[in-house]
């Protein structure tokens, strides 16, 4: 029996961000110093959060392979340019003991992004208590009202535990025919305006913590926000939590498009990001 460590590569790495660790070094640094000297709040709140985490679950939407519930990754090392992140696998084996999760391929893990986007940012961050920390990435799927229901009661107890940090990885919008979503609400103006609006009303509703009316806003408009899912499920596990009484904020610190549409041939997706803290 082999004992070789499953180890997920940083397949995006080289065409989405860079693949040199030095160069993507640098152009965290540069980030992180841009954000704090324009106070967006953004690096602010993960410098504040993540040197007390001991653990960073990351949910990520499923966008290549359909899935119906949760999927934990094969690997028990995910690589980055800039070091190796170890996943917890007292974690994973308490989450696969619940029958809850299915097991994604490690192929189905390399050719999805939501998760690995997040984990230069996270290991920039966490650089000096680099040994002293796992990650818990979970894949989720297109889950019913019902299943993001029995999936956030689940992670609640993790979310209460303020060892641990939460990240949720989702864009906004995206706009045009070549996502086949068109919404276009005239009284706000230009169509970049009208998508502004759009996110922004749900924004807002993600700040309520209310998950029923987050889902009651995505039937209305058919916002195509990729993380909705892994949204539902932290937005109920909040709920959960505050039947003990137990108080939240979350607030959005910024937000961009990565163009402003003006006529039907062009395209955008959107871009927001906040924090949730307890109180």
């Amino acid at each position: 029996m082999s004992n070789r460590v499953v180890c997920r590569e940083a397949s995006h790495a080289g065409s989405w961000y860079s693949a040199s660790g030095s160069q993507l070094n640098a152009q965290l640094e540069a980030h992180v110093k841009y954000n704090l000297n324009t106070s967006t709040g953004f690096c602010d709140a993960i410098k504040i959060l993540l040197p007390f985490s001991r653990r960073v679950f990351i949910l990520g939407p499923s966008h290549h392979v359909p899935l119906s519930r949760c999927a934990l990754s094969p690997a028990e090392i995910y690589r980055t340019p800039l070091y190796d992140l170890r996943i917890d696998q007292k974690v994973y084996a308490d989450l696969w003991k619940t029958g809850l999760f299915e097991r994604m391929s490690l192929q189905t893990d390399e050719d999805e992004h939501s998760i690995e986007m997040h984990l230069p940012y996270t290991a920039k961050a966490m650089e000096s208590h680099k040994d002293e920390f796992s990650i818990v990435p979970v894949l989720v799927g297109a889950l019913s009202e019902s299943k993001e229901q029995e999936y956030g009661k689940l992670l609640s107890k993790y979310l209460a535990d303020p060892s641990n940090l939460f990240i949720i990885s989702s864009d906004f919008c995206h706009w045009g025919q070549r996502f086949r979503y068109t919404y276009y609400d005239e009284s706000h103006g230009e169509i970049y305006r009208s998508i502004e609006h759009l996110d922004k009303m749900g924004m807002g509703i993600i700040e309520q913590l209310d998950p029923m009316s987050f889902t009651n806003y995505l039937k209305k408009y058919r916002n195509t926000i990729c993380g909705r899912h892994p949204i539902g499920v932290l937005l109920n596990a909040v709920a959960e939590l505050r039947k003990s009484g137990l108080e939240m904020n979350f607030s959005f610190l910024n937000y961009a498009q990565s163009s402003e549409c003006r006529n039907w041939q062009d395209s955008s997706v959107s871009y927001a990001a906040g924090a949730l803290i307890a109180h």
